[in-house]
C-alpha cells in the first residue's frame, strides 16, 4: 500500500510540475555512490560496441499495408548485449507482430544506449517522422542510476506517451525494470536500487495509463527464469540482457501490442480472478505490477465511467504465456534493411 500512495505522489507531482521524492540520507547516499562507481566499472569493462542495427520490413511475403513499429527508450529496447539484429528484442517483436497479424510490420528502432527519459522528446520527434501504428518504450534504468528525481522522468515519460498517442499510435511501455537483479550489484546498493526501480515503475504505470497507453511490468525480466539461470539470461557485462533474456522480455510485451491493436478476441482479454487479475484503481494496480513481472495494466471503464472515487480506473492482466515459435530469433531476420 505504501508503494502505492508513494507512486500518486510522484505521478501529481510530474503532472503539476513538482519536484522528486528521495530517501536517502547523507551517510547511505556517500555508500552507494561508492557502490555505484564499483559496478559501473565491473559493467563498463565488457560493455563493447553498439547494439546491432535490426531496422527493416519483416514479414515482407505477406500481403496488406506495413504496420510501422517504433522502438524508444534505452540500451534495453536498444538491444545492447545482443550480437546479431535478430536476437534485439525489437527485431523479436516486429517479427511477433507481424506473425500475429499476419501483415508485414516495418520496424523503426530510434531508442539509443545511455539514455535517460528526458531523451524521449528527441525520439518522439524522430517517431512520428515514420507515423507508426505501435510505439514500444523501454526506459527508466538509466534515471535511476542517474539520481534523476522520480517525478521529473515520469514527467517526461507522460509527455511521450501523449504525443504518441495524439499522433493516433497506440503505445505500450516496459516499465523500469529491477536493478536489484543485476549481479555486480552489492547490499545495500541491491536494496536501494530494486526499492527505486519498482517505485519509480508503478510511477510510470499510474503516467502512462491516465496518457492513454498500457503498461507491461518488465521487473527482473521474468525473474523466475533470470534467478534460475543468470548466466544464460544476462550478456556478458551481466548487466544487459542476453538473447535469450531479451527473448523473455519480447514475449511479456508482445501481447499487450496486440491488445492495443485488437488482434486478440474480447474473451482472452477478460480479467480471470483465479490469476488475481481485475479492475482496480490505477495507483493500486500499478503498484501490484511492480511488484510481478509480466503484468500488464491499461485503462478501464467501470458502469461507463473511466474515473471513480480513487481514480483513474485500471485492468489489472497477468502475462499468459507466448508461443515460442512467436519470438524465436531463428524467424527474425527482415526482408529488407
Amino acid at each position: 500500500m505504501l508503494r502505492a500512495f508513494t507512486a500518486r505522489r510522484i505521478a501529481a507531482a510530474a503532472a503539476y510540475g513538482g519536484g522528486g521524492i528521495t530517501a536517502l540520507g547523507g551517510i547511505t547516499f556517500g555508500l552507494v555512490v561508492v557502490e555505484a562507481r564499483l559496478a559501473r566499472r565491473m559493467i563498463g569493462a565488457t560493455v563493447n560496441g553498439d547494439p546491432p542495427v535490426a531496422d527493416g520490413l519483416y514479414g515482407g511475403s505477406l500481403g496488406g499495408r506495413p504496420l510501422s513499429l517504433v522502438m524508444l527508450g534505452d540500451s534495453t529496447a536498444a538491444g545492447l548485449g545482443a550480437h546479431d539484429p535478430d536476437e534485439t528484442p525489437a527485431a523479436m517483436l516486429a517479427a511477433g507482430l507481424s506473425s500475429i497479424a499476419e501483415r508485414p510490420v516495418r520496424l523503426t528502432n530510434v531508442a539509443r544506449s545511455g539514455s535517460q527519459s528526458s531523451a524521449l522528446a528527441g525520439q518522439v520527434g524522430q517517431a512520428l517522422q515514420v507515423r507508426p501504428d505501435m510505439a514500444v518504450i523501454m526506459i527508466g534504468a538509466n534515471d535511476v542510476t542517474g539520481r534523476v528525481p522520480p517525478a521529473e522522468s515520469v514527467r517526461h515519460l507522460s509527455d511521450a506517451v501523449a504525443r504518441l498517442r495524439a499522433a493516433g499510435s497506440h503505445v505500450v511501455v516496459g516499465t523500469c525494470p529491477d536493478l536489484g537483479s543485476v549481479k555486480p550489484l552489492m547490499q545495500p546498493l541491491k536494496w536501494i536500487a530494486r526499492r527505486a526501480s519498482r517505485q519509480l515503475a508503478a510511477a510510470q504505470t499510474i503516467a502512462v495509463v491516465e496518457r492513454g497507453g498500457r503498461s507491461v511490468s518488465l521487473g527482473d525480466l521474468l525473474g523466475r527464469e533470470f534467478a534460475a539461470d543468470p548466466l544464460s539470461m544476462f550478456s556478458e557485462d551481466r548487466y544487459h540482457p542476453s538473447a535469450r533474456g531479451y527473448a523473455s522480455a519480447a514475449a511479456a510485451v508482445l501481447p499487450s501490442m496486440a491488445r492495443a491493436l485488437g488482434l486478440e478476441p474480447d474473451l482472452e482479454t477478460l480479467p480471470d480472478p483465479r490469476l488475481g487479475e481485475g479492475v482496480l484503481p490505477v495507483y493500486l494496480a500499478a503498484a501490484e505490477a511492480a511488484e510481478v513481472s509480466g503484468t500488464e495494466v491499461a485503462g478501464a471503464s467501470v458502469a461507463g465511467r473511466e474515473r471513480g472515487p480513487r481514480g483513474r480506473w485500471a485492468t489489472l492482466l497477468r502475462r499468459r504465456s507466448v508461443p515460442a515459435d512467436t519470438v524465436s530469433p531463428t524467424t527474425m531476420t527482415p526482408d529488407v534493411v
